[in-house]
């Protein structure tokens, strides 16, 4: 299968291009610059020169391919909005797979899977417009398919390691919000990876959450981080998470527990990193 791909050049991208690469497809991605171009060729795919304003970019490498993998992080809503269509369009009845995330679900009180209600904090807010217009193809030939990938670690660790795991090193301790009891819905990038390549033969209109099953709380993570570090623990108020953060920190405060019964269900796919806490102590 031929498959067009945004965001190649970040963390998920290369391990995506690498996990299609390996069973037998070829990818062509967006790079941006000569560094991303480099990137993505690392990773196995061919380089298509532009960015996410760039629609008719966008439209053509769709229209080459069977199917597309919206990895990249759009600046605004308008500007994802105008992209998804753009490949949407391009792309046909193939398979387009774009990306959200588990935050837009809030606070799940309790075990959730796909039909828990949003709730999501005004970082993400805006996903909704985009995913609804997205999954509407469905009914006029589309094949769209929404993944909702937790928080990610392995490998570089990304967010918790930007706002955890270095600034802990800073501090002396890692730090966790109030009492730390709020549960962290998490995934490894090298099963959040083939979950990308399942999605290809998704039913048209499908949503899948891109979760381990095991969510373990914030402070059993900052634990587990900290014995890799060999630091201590420490509280801080959310208030305080706010100022050091920014808006991300209302995401990090959920209390999420969110199960992948239906990707494992319906595309067969299997989490194989369970021993999420192991891996953090590695770290």
């Amino acid at each position: 299968m031929k498959v067009f791909l945004t965001g190649g050049s970040g963390y998920i991208g290369r391990a995506t291009i690498a996990e299609l690469v390996r069973q037998g497809h070829a990818v062509e991605a967006l790079a941006r610059s000569e560094q991303s171009a480099e990137a993505v060729t690392s990773a196995g795919a061919t380089a298509v020169r532009g960015d996410l304003r760039d629609l008719d970019v966008l439209n053509h490498a769709a229209a080459r391919a069977d199917a597309v993998i919206h990895l990249a992080q759009a600046s605004t809503e308008e500007e994802d909005l105008a992209a998804s269509t753009a490949m949407q369009d391009g792309v046909g009845a193939g398979t387009y797979v774009h990306t959200s995330g588990s935050w837009v679900y809030g606070n799940t009180d309790g075990v959730q899977d796909e039909t828990a209600p949003w709730n999501p904090p005004g970082l993400v807010t805006w996903r909704k417009s985009v995913e609804d217009a997205v999954l509407a193809r469905a009914g006029a030939g589309g094949r769209p398919v929404i993944l909702q990938p937790g928080l990610l670690y392995g490998g570089d660790n990304r967010l918790i390691d930007v706002f955890f795991i270095q600034p802990g090193k800073q501090r002396g301790a890692i730090p966790y919000l109030g009492d730390g009891s709020a549960h962290w819905s998490l995934i490894h990038i090298d099963d959040l990876a083939p979950l990308y390549v399942a999605a290809l033969n998704a039913a048209a209109g499908s949503v899948y959450l891109g979760v381990g099953g095991v969510n373990p709380t914030a402070k059993e993570v900052a634990e587990a981080l900290a014995h890799g570090a060999g630091l201590k623990t420490t509280s801080i108020t959310l208030d305080q998470a706010r100022t050091e953060m920014g808006p991300i920190a209302d995401a990090f405060a959920l209390d999420q527990q969110l199960t992948p019964a239906k990707a494992q269900r319906e595309l067969g796919w299997e989490p194989r990193h369970t021993d999420r806490l192991a891996v953090f102590a590695r770290t």
